[in-house]
């Protein structure tokens, strides 16, 4: 359940600056779109150039925008520290690249994005990392994958397809016990819903790119943690490969924080509502919402949610080709990937051979619901559905 104290101190930090005099009193953090920063002297710039990721030198290593940025989600996730790339997988890839080197193992969550996937597969192939796909809902598959090489423990919970959890409190404590870090991806609930730090977990990455931005008008990621994880990846990863924010970037995706608690609140509230509706539909076999007190780990998500994103799956005996002409007739819903962002989206595919009754091949779709009224959204599936259900 949310914690509605936790709920509204969160909206007071995103709305709240302290005044800041050495921007003039902006109540706005200005954009600082230049690339580089000039000395008066140069003692001053050998004095900056002995930490170039703490003093501003050049917009590649500390931007004024953009570490202003990093340090609100830094407080949002309870991190000691944060920083931005330029996209989620930016934050992602350098997150793995700095912690992993040739002979390592990491375990990862088998349901974990596509992309990441393929990244550690990459790394597999090229530079030996070793990599073992656990099912994420199984507790013991963690335990029982773990070697004496294992470095680090990758997740998503919940992910982004699916939507099954996994036990941050438990991998958290086995990642401990092996001495190995844990990494999590968690852009589907965000800070508002859930606080993975706070469970024991090392580092959280997010794809900026969904909910904190909130406008579909931007790319970014950041990862968030102790600090001297945070300057390790920053060394090793974010200046010598250069998957950096920009300030512009940085400006329009602060804007979508101040108002983070407040979407994340109606999307809940959408979310569960066409969730709802869409669990009450004979031809509907599931409805992969964490929210639902049907979700088979309902008991887990109320243990470390403390409310849901409005991204979710359903499951139906309808054939893909049939689904996908449903998808084509939504007038609210784009058919596109990614999510967070005011407008509803839609995508369509084959659901998991476990979920195969009597030999059918059941389709999946997946559902964002953005800022539109709920029951707009509602009367649209319907208006489309009556016309799947005559075909």
């Amino acid at each position: 359940m949310i914690n509605r104290d936790a709920e509204r101190h969160m909206q007071t930090l995103v709305a709240h600056d302290p005044v800041d005099t050495r921007h003039h009193g902006a109540v706005t953090m200005p954009l600082y779109q230049n690339s580089l920063f000039a000395f008066e002297n140069h003692a001053s710039f050998d004095c900056a150039m002995k930490d170039v990721l703490a003093a501003h030198v050049y917009s590649r290593g500390n931007n004024p925008t953009v570490m202003y940025l990093e340090r609100r989600i830094a407080e949002l996730e309870g991190g000691e520290q944060a920083r931005c790339f330029a996209s989620g997988m930016g934050a992602i890839a350098g997150t793995l690249h700095a912690l992993l080197q040739t002979g390592d193992h990491i375990v990862c969550v088998d349901q974990a994005y596509g992309p990441t996937r393929e990244f550690l597969a990459d790394l597999s192939t090229r530079y030996r990392v070793e990599v073992t796909f656990v099912d994420g809902a199984e507790l013991d598959a963690f335990r029982q994958a773990i070697r004496p090489n294992t470095k680090a423990i990758y997740l998503e919970s919940p992910t982004s397809g699916l939507f099954e959890l996994q036990d941050l409190e438990g991998v958290a404590a086995i990642a401990r016990e092996a001495g190995a870090l844990t990494v999590i991806d968690n852009s589907w609930a965000t800070p508002v819903f859930q606080r993975p730090i706070s469970m024991g977990i090392d580092l959280v990455v997010h794809s900026l790119t969904k909910y904190f931005s909130g406008h579909s008008d931007s790319l970014g990621g950041v990862v968030v943690g102790r600090r001297d994880l945070v300057e390790t990846i920053s060394n090793r990863s974010y200046m010598l490969l250069g998957s950096v924010m920009t300030a512009h970037t940085a400006s329009l995706i602060t804007r979508g924080v101040r108002t983070l608690p407040l979407r994340m609140e109606r999307h809940q509230a959408s979310g569960l509502r066409v969730a709802e509706h869409l669990l009450r539909k004979d031809d509907v076999v599931r409805v992969n919402h964490p929210g639902l007190p049907a979700h088979p780990q309902r008991e887990l998500a109320e243990k470390q949610l403390q409310g849901y994103g409005s991204l979710f799956s359903f499951v139906t005996r309808h054939p893909v080709a049939s689904l996908k002409a449903w998808a084509d007739d939504l007038e609210y819903f784009r058919i596109g990937v990614s999510w967070g962002g005011y407008e509803s989206l839609v995508t369509v595919g084959e659901a998991p051979a476990r979920w195969n009754q009597g030999g059918e091949s059941p389709s999946i779709a997946r559902l964002y619901i953005g800022l539109e009224d709920p029951d707009v959204l509602i009367g649209d599936i319907e208006r489309a559905w009556s016309r799947l259900s005559r075909d």
